[in-house]
């Protein structure tokens, strides 16, 4: 096989499988791991994919991407809903705070939040920093609102600055629902940009109790910015198991695992 065929090739199976260690290509291709790392320089500097340790990614898959909050609503819809579902099972009845993180399953739980309050409900104060979140409790249902505020970063709709940290730090909710790009049972938590990572550890710091609503697109990945350890969640909620390695360091972490 031609080496331009072979970059091709590489490049589909890596973009299909979104990575591929160095190892599984080598014997795929029938190579040394020394050709597949001269390949994957190479495609790296046509933008096919990015290098990570052992292997490759898909190029939309680097650290610092993050797709705007209209093209994540239309991803993994089912899957969300059941993760929210089991989400909204946690919420405490009678009088209590809860904090709603922004992102797409978040948005997800306040939606259904909304549409189920009922007498269970009717005490809950939910606080949030995310306008679309804001939104959803305001216009769909009596339960209490406090809004976070700060500025608004435009890809999320979200609070973020001193003023937003500031206002969380204050604060000391029942529950916090947050988001993440991406679990790992080495780096933890994270999402790709500083300033939402900041309010991410504001929250997960105020909060008597975390639960991290993250689907499984997202377990065993890494993006920039760490803001949370996995010791410092208490409950994930996915929809599929945890690979073996990272089911590992949650029970170590000794976080409760929910499969929706």
């Amino acid at each position: 096989m031609f080496a331009a065929e072979r970059h091709r090739k590489i490049g589909e199976l890596v973009a299909a499988k979104n990575r591929a260690t160095v190892g599984e290509l080598a014997d795929r291709f029938d190579i040394t791991k020394e050709t597949v790392r001269r390949d994957l320089a190479t495609l790296e500097q046509q933008g096919v994919l990015r290098r990570v340790h052992g292997g490759a990614v898909a190029a939309g898959r680097a650290s610092t991407s993050e797709q705007s909050l209209g093209s994540r609503q239309l991803q993994r819809h089912e899957e969300k809903q059941r993760i929210v579902r089991k989400a909204l099972e946690l919420i405490p009845a009678g009088p209590a705070s809860l904090v709603i993180d922004a992102g797409t399953t978040t948005e997800q739980l306040a939606e259904l939040l909304a549409s189920e309050s009922n007498g269970r409900h009717e005490d809950l104060l939910v606080i949030t920093h995310a306008v679309p979140i804001a939104f959803r409790i305001s216009t769909g249902s009596k339960l209490q609102l406090e809004m976070i505020g700060g500025r608004v970063r435009g890809l999320t709709s979200a609070g973020i600055g001193a003023r937003t940290l500031e206002q969380f730090a204050a604060l000391r909710p029942d529950i916090a629902f947050i988001g993440a790009n991406g679990i790992d049972a080495g780096f933890g938590l994270s999402t790709p940009d500083a300033l939402e990572a900041a309010v991410k550890t504001a929250i997960v710091r105020c909060a008597r109790r975390v639960v991290a609503l993250v689907d499984s697109s997202k377990l065993e990945e890494e993006t920039l910015v760490r803001f949370a350890g996995l010791e410092e969640i208490d409950t994930l909620i996915t929809d599929t198991a945890p690979p073996a390695a990272l089911a590992e360091a949650l029970e170590a972490a000794d976080v409760e695992v929910v499969v929706a």
